[in-house]
């Protein structure tokens, strides 16, 4: 096992390393210039020249990855061009609020996805399977920017259910202790807070899941459909268990080893699609501030929070491979 950790760590490296080189690449072959952007268009060349020489943006393209690099090998991934402020230190003010979101987004996907499946699977060709898996393919060709503007207009601006953005309105006090909102409001025991927090939690996370929850659906039903025509299945439901027992002990276990497998890939694609769900509802976390970065060719912050990005979805996928053992100890790390 030990022996496993440390290939897989070794392998993390060269992985970053190599996003770091392609996003490097492709932001200074992108159209724009930060030093315009920040004086404005009316910049004379000297002050022009001046912000150039003090970004680095004067220099040859190795020259200013390989200062790129020297600053990453201290943990320091530079400052923001707009305030100047540390990307390390913006990371962690603006990550609990993408995280919050991505784990309820995963989590309804998980409940509501694996659900969806086992019942498909188990009433193969019935109405709700046709119906679910109907779903599943609408819920696949939406995009979440679209779906998200039109949870806006049906829930906030037209039944006026759920707030438009933001993660808690303003009228309401919270004390931030770890900026994880849902967690702060429990610590100090502010109710109305949790309440308005979860509000403000249910359009966004409802719209970042629904693709996940399509994909795990669709993988849970094709996996338990393979599982429950094993002759072992076959063998237990001859010996009278009953069909909960036979489903949820013996069938699902086995039929989990795939599903993993996509919810792990998906964790990650949700930090991607947070993206886009963030600068639709407001939702002050990482994905939109990587969004304004981009249009604001603030180069430091997209190449720490790609970097960032980047590095949890590869230890999320570790975590997945060590889950396969746990879950079926007939697979060994090996």
């Amino acid at each position: 096992m030990l022996a496993y950790f440390i290939r897989r760590v070794m392998i993390l490296i060269p992985t970053l390393l190599g996003v770091s080189i392609i996003v490097f690449l492709m932001l200074r072959m992108t159209p724009g210039d930060p030093a315009e952007l920040l004086l404005g268009e009316r910049a004379t060349e000297e002050a022009l020249h001046e912000i150039r020489e003090h970004l680095g943006l004067n220099e040859p393209l190795h020259v200013q990855y390989g200062l790129f690099l020297k600053r990453l090998m201290k943990g320091d991934l530079g400052e923001t061009i707009w305030t100047r402020q540390k990307v390390w230190v913006e990371i962690k003010h603006r990550f609990p609020a993408t995280i919050e979101l991505s784990i309820i987004a995963l989590g309804l996907s998980c409940f509501f996805g694996v659900l969806l499946g086992i019942i498909s699977a188990t009433r193969q060709y019935s109405v709700f399977d046709y119906l679910s898996m109907l779903g599943a393919l609408a819920g696949v060709s939406m995009p979440i920017f679209w779906l998200g503007l039109v949870f806006m207009l049906i829930f906030s601006v037209n039944l006026g259910w759920l707030p438009l953005s933001a993660r808690l309105s303003i009228h309401i006090d919270l004390e931030v202790i770890t900026n994880f909102y849902i967690l702060d409001s429990i610590l100090t025991r502010n109710w109305e807070a949790l309440r308005d927090v979860i509000w403000h939690l249910i359009m966004p996370a409802v719209t970042l899941s629904t693709i996940p929850t399509a994909i795990v659906a669709r993988m849970t039903r094709s996996s338990m459909l393979e599982v429950l025509r094993q002759d072992y299945i076959k063998t237990a439901k001859a010996k009278g268990l009953s069909n909960f027992m036979v489903t949820f002990k013996h069938a699902l276990r086995n039929a989990l080893i795939p599903v993993v497998t996509t919810i792990g890939l998906q964790f990650g694609i949700l930090m991607g699609g947070a993206i886009l769900t963030e600068s639709i509802f407001a939702w002050p976390g990482v994905g939109k501030w990587m969004y304004d970065a981009v249009m604001q060719r603030d180069y430091m912050v997209i190449q720490g929070g790609t970097l960032f990005i980047a590095t949890i979805f590869v230890v999320i996928n570790l975590m997945v491979d060590v889950l396969y053992a746990v879950i079926n100890p007939r697979i060994s790390v090996q």
